[in-house]
């Protein structure tokens, strides 16, 4: 079974285990190098850059992960490989490799493609054009990349679908997980002509953070991003921003100016997108752009948007309903342990968590 994976497919697939792709500490230092060295630095240099990657470090199995990618009938992708979509390599960080489940052809999807992004919490709008919209493109034989997210994604997806038309689901979390379960339908419909693709290995869990690293992977495999509805905190702001820093074109579709889910979409237009309304304008939107803008508006920070970076990624790493320990939320956040006590200390000092009675710790109403 391992014969089948080179040293650098291999080396690739411990680094997209054990180190979040956009880590503000880790990737600076290692994005660039090639992947062997990026082990090798992450193995044997003791800094402390290193350290919030030792604990997933040090229970990897290439092995197991081999068996889990085969299990699921999932393909692992690199650059070189004949279906690896050349666009990621313009990513400022690319990923390490991609894993890949459908019958589908990455490359070949992606050839002819337009993201279609937006607000999960959408309205009959919303849904109503991204769903036309999508049908719409696929009769021209341009498919869609989007995120299998409620709203505007899952839409975008029905409308490919409706179509006839293969799709791309980019998730945040393993392909061993449907994520949200409720689409479990969609995403099997969509592995039957289409693909999901992860940069997440088996077993990962989608947190926040991941989400908004996945949009880059979005952002690149369309020719151009397309937000239908958001909000100003949507984090399809997020795809657009990457799509704009790619060089490729950003539409948004209008919406009522008293719409909070429009809020976001109606902004990146006054801020020059170019206002779309429809498939054909989406075609006619393919080509130069400028995306220079002043900053975006937002709403104002909430108490955890102020927090440090820690103590973000260990919040993330907080179950709903249930207490974890320290060693827990270390190989769940991808930290090492004093980061995850300094995230601790922080965030209790905000009321966010708090001690369990049995032991460990729990979020509060508040952090919930």
């Amino acid at each position: 079974m391992m014969r089948n994976y080179s040293s650098d497919r291999l080396a690739r697939m411990k680094l997209a285990a054990i180190a979040e792709p956009l880590d503000r500490v880790v990737t600076p230092k290692i994005v660039g190098l090639e992947p062997q060295a990026a082990c090798d630095l992450i193995e044997h240099d003791r800094g402390s850059a290193f350290q919030r990657c030792r604990a997933r470090a040090e229970i990897f199995d290439a092995e197991l992960l081999v068996r889990a990618t085969e299990a699921l009938q999932a393909r692992v992708l690199v650059p070189g490989d004949e279906e690896w979509p050349t666009a990621l390599d313009e990513l400022a960080v690319p990923p390490w490799c991609l894993w890949v489940r459908g019958n589908g052809r990455l490359d070949d999807i992606v050839a002819q493609s337009v993201a279609i992004v937006g607000s999960r919490a959408a309205s009959p709008y919303g849904t109503t054009v991204a769903r036309g919209m999508a049908g719409d493109l696929a009769a021209e034989r341009v498919n869609v990349v989007s995120g299998a997210a409620y709203g505007i994604d899952v839409a975008a997806h029905e409308g490919s679908l409706a179509a006839g038309a293969p799709t791309v689901a980019a998730l945040a979390c393993g392909l061993d997980r449907a994520y949200p379960a409720a689409h479990r339908g969609v995403l099997d419909r969509i592995r039957q002509d289409g693909v999901l693709v992860s940069e997440y290995p088996p077993g990962q869990a989608p947190m926040k953070y991941r989400f908004l690293a996945r949009n880059r992977i979005i952002a690149a495999l369309g020719a151009g991003t397309v937000v239908v509805e958001a909000g100003l905190r949507s984090g399809s702001l997020n795809t657009a921003g990457y799509a704009a820093d790619l060089g490729r074109p950003v539409g948004a579709v209008p919406g009522a100016v008293t719409s909070a889910t429009s809020a976001g979409s109606n902004e990146l237009i006054r801020q020059g997108a170019q206002l779309v309304c429809d498939a054909a304008e989406v075609l006619e939107m393919i080509g130069p752009m400028d995306a220079s803008a002043s900053p975006l508006k937002r709403s104002p920070d909430t108490m955890l948007d102020v927090v440090s970076e820690v103590a973000s990624r260990t919040r993330e790493a907080f179950p709903a309903s249930r207490p974890v320990t320290v060693d827990q939320l270390v190989h769940r956040a991808g930290l090492g342990i004093g980061e995850v006590l300094a995230g601790v200390g922080e965030l209790q000092s905000l009321g966010v968590i708090e001690q369990a009675p049995a032991g460990g710790w729990r979020l509060t109403r508040t952090g919930r």
